[in-house]
């Protein structure tokens, strides 16, 4: 079975930074794609940014050029580093994981509820919170 165990939420001031980590076991499949998903309150679900396992990267609009995903040689831990943070950036994020085909399908998607893609996923987090203010 998949774990997805974040760490590195907190508190930011606008125009900071933070790094948020995502720490995988369990995978079985092959073309895994890992990434982050996101939502304020009262706002959708949003896949922020994705990173394949060959290193292509994915970002939603909003967050390119301050944002940025890396994972370590063992492809095991996924870090996305937010710079230059906004107030819009404040939200509970969730790493979560697929196949690399479907996590593509879902770039640019917005849901209701996380809850609504997190059961379409092989792979969710806890949640990790993010407040910029």
């Amino acid at each position: 079975q998949v774990q997805l165990v974040e760490s590195g939420g907190g508190s930011v001031q606008a125009g900071g930074s933070l790094t948020l980590s995502c720490g995988a076991s369990g995978f079985t499949w092959t073309n895994v794609c890992m990434g982050w998903f996101r939502q304020a309150p009262g706002k959708q679900c949003e896949l922020v940014s994705t990173i394949s396992r060959n290193g292509t990267t994915y970002y939603r609009d909003s967050v390119k050029g301050r944002f940025t995903i890396s994972q370590d040689n063992a492809k095991t831990t996924v870090s996305l580093q937010m710079n230059s943070q906004k107030s819009e950036d404040t939200a509970v994020y969730h790493c979560a994981a697929d196949h690399a085909d479907f996590m593509i399908l879902l770039a640019s998607g917005t849901w209701s509820e996380c809850e609504t893609i997190r059961r379409s996923l092989g792979a969710w987090g806890q949640g990790t919170q993010v407040t910029v203010s």
